[in-house]
């Protein structure tokens, strides 16, 4: 008897804004990775889950938004690093409840040890978990508890 096909599990990664400047943009708290950088290593650890990935970056916070509500049906969750719009985006989270999509909110740098407006994340109570202040490797720890956690649902 053939053994049915696999269904594709698709997983988005957005990035917000700034990050499109990783690499050269303070390096010294979000270190020498680029975006590329990280993308060609969630792709290696996506190939691993047996997981495909969607990525986008926006600098613009309603773009982020139509990017949410473009996956829904699209992706089963999403890693988020939604830079400064996590400390202010009521409707970034709104977008993420309106389309029921989980995800895994990450920060490269320890937010909890910079300015106090950045203590408190909009988006962390709706979240299935946050990474924060792990650099670029905090990525994949996102990706790999996002995954686990889908595949236990």
């Amino acid at each position: 008897m053939a053994e049915r096909a696999r269904e594709s599990v698709i997983i988005g990664i957005l990035h917000g804004p700034n990050l499109n400047l990783l690499g050269t943009r303070e390096p010294h708290l979000y270190g020498t990775a680029t975006l590329d950088d990280i993308t060609a290593s969630l792709t290696r650890v996506a190939a691993d889950l047996g997981v495909e990935l969607r990525v986008a970056q926006s600098n613009s916070e309603g773009t982020l938004i139509d990017i949410v509500h473009e996956w829904r049906g699209l992706v089963r969750g999403v890693v988020v690093n939604a830079g400064a719009y996590a400390h202010t985006s009521l409707a970034l989270r709104d977008a993420f409840a309106a389309t029921s999509l989980p995800f895994v909110e990450i920060h490269l740098s320890n937010v909890y040890a910079r300015e106090a407006e950045r203590h408190h994340s909009m988006l962390a109570g709706a979240a299935i978990g946050t990474v924060t202040g792990l650099g670029a490797q905090g990525y994949e720890f996102a990706l790999r508890g996002l995954v686990s956690a889908l595949r236990q649902r």
